[in-house]
């Protein structure tokens, strides 16, 4: 097995209304409790749903360590060029805290009404493609230029300026193994959640970063995997049902993470409350199961 990269860890800020203080809540305890990462999902044309690139900014401001995270950035929605200015920018004015996650579209039926075209799996890839590239190139010339000729995205000479704080991190939201090839060739780590990529599934997706490092000349080890993990910390018999995902109390989390990093190559680890009290939910997560699970690791890492 390759070396595994040292575990992280994150809850996701759920952007829903009605409750304007909840996103900064919960994004304050993961601050103060030393998770690494908060993440925001990115759908734009949910009505209820705050804009994220205008949230992350907000929570930026609210926060002193913590990193960002887009979880991911809707790609059709978001020109890959003006994308990468945005990370640039807020990176540097949050002092090297951003991580940009990016993803192919998947709710078309929303994209399309906001006013893009729809794109079939096929171009979906080339789009995404493209995107990468771009944004790769933008962030890594901040003190030049950058031309880039793709099939659905392009730039002639641009100035990407100001320079971000340091090397921003891409994740690629991908689950298909066309995706995940390319993410393991050009990305620097891949998000997945468990309610489409179960456990069972994670062996044929590490096998096809692999083969995408492979193609690259890279080292498997040099991809981060991320897993949402959207569940429910709760007692035995609660009453939650085992279809929101990972339900149970907390010395099974515990054991279901250290599994995931040990035996299925997983390294980042994003909480994402889907019962019950979810601001409990990113304390118990952030005060009980990430430091037992540290302190498990640690020494077998």
């Amino acid at each position: 097995m390759p070396d595994l990269l040292a575990p992280r860890f994150g809850a996701n800020i759920d952007p829903t209304l009605p409750d304007l203080d909840a996103p900064f809540a919960r994004a304050a305890i993961a601050d103060r409790a030393g998770l690494d990462l908060i993440a925001v999902q990115d759908h734009p044309y949910n009505r209820r749903m705050f804009e994220t690139w205008t949230l992350l900014s907000m929570l930026a401001a609210r926060t002193g360590r913590v990193h960002l995270v887009t979880n991911v950035a809707n790609i059709p929605l978001r020109p890959p060029a003006m994308l990468a200015k945005q990370a640039a920018t807020l990176d540097l004015l949050s002092g090297g805290r951003v991580e940009l996650g990016i993803g192919a579209g998947a709710f078309w039926q929303g994209i399309t009404a906001y006013g893009v075209p729809h794109r079939a799996p096929g171009e979906a890839y080339g789009a995404f493609k493209d995107a990468l590239t771009i944004i790769r190139g933008m962030l890594d010339h901040a003190g030049g230029s950058f031309s880039y000729e793709g099939k659905f995205y392009r730039v002639e000479g641009a100035r990407p300026g100001p320079g971000p704080a340091h090397r921003i991190p891409i994740w690629a939201g991908a689950v298909g193994p066309r995706m995940l090839r390319l993410a393991g060739r050009q990305a620097d780590g891949v998000l997945v959640s468990n309610s489409y990529v179960p456990e069972s599934r994670l062996p044929a997706l590490n096998r096809s970063i692999d083969e995408g490092a492979a193609q690259a000349g890279r080292s498997p080890s040099e991809i981060r995997r991320g897993y949402n993990l959207m569940g429910a910390i709760v007692p035995e018999g609660s009453g939650v049902s085992p279809d929101k995902g990972l339900v149970g109390p907390v010395e099974h989390w515990i054991e279901a993470i250290v599994k995931l990093y040990r035996e299925d190559r997983m390294d980042t680890f994003v909480f994402w409350p889907v019962a019950g009290d979810e601001q409990a939910q990113i304390e118990v997560f952030a005060r009980e199961v990430v430091p037992a699970v540290r302190a498990a690791l640690s020494g077998g890492v």
